[in-house]
């Protein structure tokens, strides 16, 4: 190779595209994003807010533009972590792979990858063309409580799975908690623990 001359991969920053709901976002959200970044997997983070989540409910829900707000609030010190409102001028419901060849049009000069825990990719095959999204895109698997890795394995030996810690922690827990007047400020940013209570959010 001729000096000054790059493959595409070289050339190309390397984005990780954690997409969810983030109702509300925590700590085991940006724990993860930065072990990504730290094992060099990533040059960056950004976290993909979807407005209507196709294999889950919508009862509570919050509006995009709020989660988008705690979202910012919680990453706003991570130089490689960004807040993205792609998926909000999107159809809707919100498909990965429609998301991610959008983001490849639009960023060229970027490497995308999928960040899913190992319940999503358990049901992967419930995905909008989820094969497509297996043959173009690297699928980083992270472990979830319950969700054996072996099966991911089997399944989908296309996928890298990832040896960070657990987060035993959920949105969801995290909204019961609150529901249920008990303390959850551990588990949050300080500044999202802040707006949660000043706006009576999940109560």
């Amino acid at each position: 190779m001729k000096s000054g001359q790059n493959t595409d991969s070289e050339k190309k920053k390397r984005i990780g595209i954690y997409s969810g709901s983030f109702n509300p976002i925590h700590l085991g959200h940006t724990k993860l994003a930065e072990y990504l970044i730290d094992n060099e997997l990533v040059d960056e983070v950004w976290f993909v807010v979807s407005p209507c989540n196709p294999l889950k409910k919508q009862s509570e829900l919050l509006d995009e533009y709020i989660r988008l707000d705690m979202l910012i609030l919680a990453i706003v010190k991570h130089p490689n972590f960004k807040a993205s409102d792609v998926e909000f001028c999107m159809p809707i419901p919100s498909y990965s792979i429609d998301t991610l060849e959008y983001l490849s049009i639009q960023f060229a000069d970027c490497q995308f990858s999928l960040v899913i825990g190992s319940d999503n990719a358990l049901v992967f095959d419930q995905w909008k063309d989820y094969t497509q999204l297996l043959k173009h895109y690297s699928i980083l698997v992270y472990p979830r409580t319950g969700y054996d890795f072996d099966l991911v394995a089997d399944r989908y030996p296309e996928m890298k799975l990832l040896d960070s810690p657990f987060y035993d922690i959920s949105s969801t827990q995290i909204r019961n908690f609150i529901a249920q007047k008990k303390d959850v400020s551990q588990w949050l940013h300080p500044s999202v623990y802040q707006f949660i209570i000043e706006n009576n959010f999940y109560q």
